[in-house]
């Protein structure tokens, strides 16, 4: 199965600020997609639009499985977003998180079993049913939304800077969830301002100002610009640009 996310001239504009700049991309399953900038590059504007929470001036957005088109309505409820700033339920325990989004989702029984048991190990927040929200660590919350994100088995999963304000030890532990997630039937797009990240993807977007400026897997893009982390890519390009 293969699932595309086709992005063709997108132009988004908040008054007289362009917030993407006739952007074309394309998004497959099977791999970890970055979508790698800093602030005000773009990032959560361009995620924001494949979600169809944000309607862009111009161009257009298209989904396709094995070469056949699917309009946004019929794969609209299976992209689950993840912001930056997530609304989890402070006094709700995880376990309670799981039922109300299984009602929320319309989940039957024998699945939600199946798939809360497998993400709960996976993320290991299965010895900590009981804990409300509000008292769990920054990474095991990361973990927990991401957790919620996963019920619904999302065809597209979107996700914004997840990582932001986590310790170095969660953040690892949130890549290897990542990597145990990549399938050939679900597309991930990961969004980051820490350009380290960029390195653990298996394709990287790269924005600045509301455009995309490259694109490639990390190792051939530093590779051909001849530099060794994505900090000297970005200063490389900027002194390009100026």
């Amino acid at each position: 199965m293969s699932l595309n996310i086709q992005i063709n001239q997108i132009l988004k504009k908040f008054g007289e600020v362009v917030a993407l700049n006739h952007i074309d991309d394309s998004f497959e399953s099977g791999k970890l997609h970055g979508l790698i900038g800093p602030e005000g590059a773009g990032k959560t504007t361009l995620l924001r639009n494949i979600m169809g929470l944000l309607i862009p001036n111009s161009g257009n957005i298209n989904f396709s499985e094995n070469d056949n088109s699917i309009i946004f309505s019929e794969i609209k409820s299976k992209i689950s977003y993840m912001p930056q700033r997530q609304s989890l339920y402070p006094d709700l325990s995880i376990e309670e998180h799981l039922t109300f989004f299984k009602s929320l989702y319309g989940i039957d029984d024998a699945t939600f079993h199946k798939k809360s048991k497998e993400l709960l190990e996976i993320t290991r927040l299965n010895k900590f049913l009981d804990r409300p929200a509000g008292k769990l660590s920054g990474g095991m919350y990361k973990k927990l939304g991401l957790m919620l994100s996963l019920l619904q088995s999302p065809k597209v999963l979107l996700l914004d800077e997840p990582t932001n304000g986590v310790d170095p030890i969660s953040r690892r532990e949130f890549w290897e969830l990542l990597n145990h997630l990549i399938s050939d039937n679900i597309i991930i797009i990961y969004a980051t301002s820490y350009m380290d990240e960029a390195e653990r993807c298996d394709l990287v977007h790269l924005l600045d100002n509301g455009r995309l400026f490259s694109k490639g897997p990390p190792d051939e893009l530093l590779e051909k610009a001849k530099v060794k982390t994505f900090d000297e890519y970005y200063l490389t390009h900027t002194k390009e640009t100026v």
